[in-house]
């Protein structure tokens, strides 16, 4: 710590002109327009690194999963260069949270004992990321990291932090383990501390640029613009159904009507079975996956709405929207394509009734 972010790259070998090219990608990344890129620059040259202590709770490490394969800026860059990870179960070195000496005697592993540290020495500095809910059933015995509840070590670490990040669906709204019934009584982030600054950065995973870009902009800027949600604007502004690729084909009427028929194969709008994007904030459209080569609309397969509240108890899972009509054309989905094939039917009628009618008027004319 100690360390501006200019002289971390440096420290690693990092030219000028790379930090620079740095700069001008993260300015974009974090929605800032690129009249912002000096501003970019005199805050890597001048602010600190910030501390990070990421936290786990009921998961699947789906979060830190799509992190690590962060591809601009990569993970590692972040990691080493960006901001100081002093804390994080699944990616610390040490394994395991206690260990018995030559005694028998049950000894504090190093990693609770510096998460400890950390808390003290940055008290209301640091940002703390939470992944996975927070179980408070059975005195949130459901979930225990190092023989304490969850709960108490996420109430320690939040209680102290400058901002959090709820990373995940589970963090943000409970997610999984917070399906009907709840058995665990698992809760999100927002739940837990409702008057500290929380950031929900949902997702089942969360796109790993959006992780990043949210890090960034508390570590450069603070706070971003947050939606009613809590999610940052500049990733979270846009319906993925206002990205999709699919889009011409909702507006044209042309629908999939079961998931390998011959229109699911041409590509056209998977809305009829199912897709979830006319109502879905997420940023998958345009950032999309791994490097941006892919996602889920993009394989085929309808989106789910994971981004959302409360996605993992849709009944049935799959059921199409109510109410979503196309562009100023009030009518259903259904209608639009009956409406298209009839008015395709009547447009060729009527040009083969025209062309008949030229057709008689030419054998005339020539008779004559």
């Amino acid at each position: 710590m100690g360390q501006t972010y200019w002289e971390a790259f440096k420290k690693a070998g990092i030219s000028r002109r790379e930090f620079l090219k740095f700069a001008s990608y993260i300015t974009g990344l974090m929605g800032l327009a690129p009249s912002m890129v000096p501003q970019v620059v005199h805050a890597l040259e001048t602010k600190e690194r910030v501390p990070v202590l990421w936290i786990h709770g009921l998961e699947c490490s789906g979060p830190s999963e799509a992190f690590i394969r962060s591809n601009a800026p990569y993970a590692s860059d972040l990691l080493l260069n960006v901001i100081s990870a002093e804390i994080d179960d699944i990616l610390q070195a040490s394994a395991g949270v206690y260990w018995v000496d030559e005694k028998g005697n049950i000894v504090k592993n190093f990693y609770l004992k510096h998460e400890e540290e950390m808390i003290e020495k940055y008290k209301g500095k640091y940002i703390a990321v939470v992944e996975g809910s927070i179980p408070k059933g059975n005195d949130g015995r459901y979930c225990i990291v190092g023989g304490e509840a969850f709960i108490d070590e996420a109430k320690k670490v939040l209680d102290n932090a400058a901002v959090i990040i709820a990373a995940g669906s589970c963090a943000t709204w409970g997610g999984i383990p917070a399906a009907k019934p709840n058995p665990t009584d698992s809760i999100g982030v927002r739940d837990l501390v409702p008057n500290k600054p929380v950031i929900n950065v949902s997702g089942c995973p969360p796109i790993p640029e959006v992780i990043t870009g949210t890090i960034l902009h508390i570590a450069l800027f603070g706070m971003p613009p947050l939606d009613e949600l809590g999610r940052p604007k500049q990733f979270f502004g846009n319906r993925i159904h206002d990205t999709c690729y699919r889009r011409a084909f909702f507006n044209a009427g042309q629908f999939v009507e079961k998931p390998d028929d011959d229109a699911a194969k041409k590509g056209w709008c998977l809305y009829k079975i199912g897709c979830r994007g006319p109502t879905t904030y997420n940023s998958c459209g345009n950032l999309r996956w791994f490097g941006g080569i892919s996602y889920p609309i993009q394989s085929g397969a309808p989106c789910i709405g994971c981004a959302e509240p409360d996605f993992w108890d849709k009944d049935p899972f799959f059921s199409r929207l109510e109410g979503i009509v196309l562009p100023n054309v009030e009518v259903n989905a259904d209608k639009v394509g009956v409406a298209a094939a009839a008015a395709t039917a009547g447009a060729l009628a009527v040009h083969a009734i025209a062309a008949g009618i030229r057709h008689a008027n030419k054998k005339d004319d020539e008779k004559h």
